[in-house]
């Protein structure tokens, strides 16, 4: 049976691509902001690129923020992606400004400390022995990144798997908390290791 996806349209820049990626793995995927549609799915992807504000803003004016929450309050999976995952935290702090994120996990968004900025390119990643999302893959596998800020701590739920990476300062890549799950690297620019992760994504909705 095939797995139908939602990617939420809410006016971000990468939904076709993420449609794309998804797709390629054989799920079958509708891009829409259709509340019914993106609770009925068995998995719903929240994408992202840009200002942290401009995604929540987004996202208010379709009523994203509480399609997340209902879904997750009903073990629904939701993936986030980049500022997809950035905007589940309860706030974001850019160019001195604080945001109102999400909130499903505590803690704040903030910009890495490094001498290069934004982190961009190809980078490994430190995934436990127990996620779903890396499961199977070399720990020496490469995913693609392009951002200024992520989360560099974790407040949120012990028992939540974390995989971290590192520019200068390590950072949040993954989060796998019960039905939420988010990524700060965009599986749908990653390649074949992408359509790995997305594939053990989806393998494990059912």
């Amino acid at each position: 049976m095939t797995t139908k996806l939602v990617v939420l349209d809410y006016g971000s820049g990468n939904l076709r691509s993420a449609q794309r990626a998804l797709e390629r793995v054989g799920a079958q995927v509708e891009v829409t902001a259709d509340k019914g549609t993106a609770m009925a799915a068995d998995g719903l992807v929240v994408p992202g690129v840009g200002a942290f504000e401009a995604c929540m803003a987004g996202l208010r004016e379709v009523g994203g923020e509480q399609i997340i929450a209902e879904r997750v309050d009903a073990g629904r999976p939701v993936l986030g992606v980049c500022v997809g995952m950035q905007i589940l935290f309860s706030r974001g702090v850019e160019f001195g400004v604080e945001s109102t994120g999400c909130g499903q996990w505590p803690g704040a968004v903030v910009r890495l400390d490094a001498p290069v900025i934004p982190h961009m390119g190809w980078n490994v990643v430190d995934a436990p022995a127990e996620s779903v999302l890396f499961r199977g893959m070399d720990p020496a596998t490469r995913f693609y990144f392009v951002h200024s800020y992520a989360a560099q701590q974790w407040e949120g739920d012990p028992d939540a798997t974390l995989t971290w990476a590192t520019h200068h300062v390590p950072f949040l890549a993954a989060v796998e908390a019960g039905p939420l799950s988010a990524t700060q690297f965009h599986p749908e620019k990653s390649g074949d290791a992408g359509a790995e992760l997305l594939s053990n994504w989806i393998g494990a909705l059912s």
